[in-house]
């Protein structure tokens, strides 16, 4: 396997790989990292889809990529991924998963057109004193000292990093401003998470940091991400003649393990009867294993009741260190699943009923809620919330099955342990009425209406998420096990907890695509190159842009005499530095 870019190998078609028809598939998990491996099987492997299973312990493929009503309760999202052109891996494997909604189109062309029609940006990022603007006006509002936070961190090592918090090695002046909100609300980064993280966060997104503030940089679905990707995915495998078990519990793998060779040689299961029962695994059946759940033990609560905290047996989790303790290679999971109190946060989605309602929310984001087009255009953040609380009300309809009266609105907080400012108890103890009182206190809503609006004006469902952060936790090099580990003959781990060799980040659903493209790639010898990640952080025109923005436009004022200067500024301008420099308004 092998990281390209460009055109040369971006549209070729593998031949044939040697033996794929002596082999099966197995996965476990149908999140969105088998279902992607499943369709490189098919599609670059050529392996025929009735050779692959992809077992699921829950009733429903997805994973944390969801978005369902439930009959009593309401409409159910428990968070959603944002998207850029530059997910390499994501955009390469729906080009070819046709659309359920437009004929003789991809997903990708659905998804490009969308957003090419309707640009995503945001009139209003943050407010104060209930629904006001909280003019942070597009800037950073970093200090000199700040500035030279971000550049330290950037050119430190991955090694530097590693095991340290971002307080750590951010000074308090960068965790004042204007940036840190904008960057620890729109990725849910708290101070206590790993440096290393948002190092990478940095390298990878360092082309979209001018759009960190009105969120220009992100393209959207058109629904919720199970109806708008899951859904034409996962009919495309049925097609394919993939095999799913739902209801089935994978509780162990497994592995014969002898010097310099690791095979995968039995899969354990619980099925929807409560039967044990698995499967032999020879060298010529790959067993691809999502590790992990950000979403594991989510726990629903209702409008008249709190969502509780799952701190009990978590199978995800639970089955990955089973695995680990079998070899030193597989990783350590209690680094990230180990810690709930840092990892967990709550958020809840509203649906309104009551046309009031939408009124407040175009006044904050300064667009009909009801236009089928860009409506807050990502998150609007309550800046003097006690919670640090979110919202945000993308295209309308967020379901094809809400009502033409209905908003769907998404909330979440990263302080869920702490008072409210109307509400004076934590989100954790809310109940969904209680967590819409606190949504609409800080839209503005007068305080004598917002008792009777949250009553009968929604429908709201809170969803407590234990591991939600997991991936953010401080680690080192070894805690995530390698996609394919040295010596592994049939076998591979995939999703957000698999290691890359590509210098990708978490939390986002190309890295969910990457980490199975590799594995396929890999373990069946694929002629074709995994698609590297965007190189911007290479790029002296994206890093001198990036240099800008986060002076908010200040120039750089040269040291010594004004004539000095002014000689030294003339020479530069008959030179392409000077061009570069004066392209990205640095002189």
């Amino acid at each position: 396997m092998r990281y390209t870019s460009g055109n040369y190998e971006a549209f070729v078609r593998p031949r044939r790989p040697a033996g794929v028809d002596e082999k099966t598939a197995w996965f476990v998990g149908a999140g969105l990292s088998s279902l992607s491996g499943a369709a490189f099987l098919i599609r670059d492997a050529q392996m025929p889809g009735d050779r692959i299973t992809i077992v699921e312990r829950l009733p429903l493929p997805g994973g944390a990529l969801d978005g369902i009503k439930h009959p009593e309760k309401g409409f159910v999202i428990r968070g959603g991924r944002e998207m850029e052109n530059h997910f390499e891996c994501l955009w390469d494997l729906f080009r070819s998963i046709p659309s359920l909604e437009v004929e003789d189109a991809s997903v990708l062309d659905e998804f490009y057109r969308l957003n090419r029609d309707d640009p995503n940006y945001s009139l209003q990022r943050a407010t104060v004193d209930r629904g006001k603007d909280a003019h942070t006006d597009g800037l950073f509002a970093l200090s000199d000292k700040a500035q030279k936070d971000i550049v330290k961190v950037f050119l430190a090592t991955r090694e530097e990093m590693e095991n340290k918090r971002i307080d750590e090695v951010f000074s308090d002046e960068f965790l004042a401003s204007n940036f840190w909100l904008y960057w620890r609300t729109m990725f849910a980064f708290e101070e206590w998470h790993s440096a290393l993280e948002m190092k990478l966060y940095l390298h990878r997104f360092i082309h979209h940091i001018g759009g960190l503030p009105d969120f220009s940089a992100l393209k959207f679905t058109k629904y919720n991400q199970y109806e708008s990707l899951v859904l034409p995915l996962y009919t495309w495998l049925l097609d394919q003649g993939v095999q799913f078990r739902f209801d089935t519990e994978v509780t162990d793998v497994d592995f014969d393990i002898r010097s310099g060779r690791k095979q995968a040689s039995y899969l354990h299961w619980i099925d929807e009867n409560g039967t044990e029962g698995g499967t032999s695994l020879s060298e010529n059946d790959l067993l691809f294993m999502t590790i992990g759940s950000l979403t594991e033990n989510s726990f629903n609560g209702d409008h008249h009741h709190p969502a509780e905290l799952d701190e009990g047996p978590a199978p995800a989790w639970d089955l990955w260190r089973r695995i680990a303790a079998k070899d030193d290679s597989f990783g350590r999971p209690d680094v990230f699943g180990g810690h709930i109190p840092q990892t967990k946060w709550e958020s809840a989605t509203v649906t309104t009923v009551d046309p009031r309602i939408p009124g407040y929310i175009e006044k904050i984001c300064k667009r009909d809620p009801f236009s089928g087009k860009v409506v807050t255009g990502g998150i609007v953040t309550a800046k003097d919330s006690q919670w640090l609380l979110s919202w945000t009300v993308n295209r309308q309809p967020h379901f094809k099955a809400q009502k033409a009266e209905e908003i769907v609105v998404w909330v979440y907080a990263l302080f869920v342990d702490t008072p409210g400012d109307y509400v004076k108890k934590p989100m954790q103890n809310c109940t969904g009425e209680e967590i819409t009182q606190e949504w609409l206190y800080h839209l503005g809503v007068p305080v004598e209406d917002i008792a009777e609006l949250a009553a009968t004006g929604a429908k709201t469902v809170p969803v407590m998420m234990p591991y939600v952060t997991s991936f953010f936790m401080p680690r080192q090099a070894g805690d995530r096990p390698d996609v394919v580990p040295e010596g592994a003959v049939n076998f591979a781990f995939i999703g957000q907890f698999a290691e890359s060799k590509e210098r990708d980040c978490i939390f986002t659903t190309e890295y969910s695509v990457r980490t199975p493209m590799e594995a396929v790639y890999t373990l069946l010898d694929v002629e074709r190159g995994v698609p590297e990640v965007f190189n911007s952080t290479y790029d002296i025109r994206s890093l001198l842009a990036a240099t800008s923005r986060v002076r908010d436009g200040q120039e750089i004022r040269l040291p010594g005499p004004e004539f000095l200067r002014k000689r030294l500024l003339a020479k530069l301008d008959r030179t392409e530095i000077g061009e570069l420099l004066s392209d990205s308004d640095l002189i």
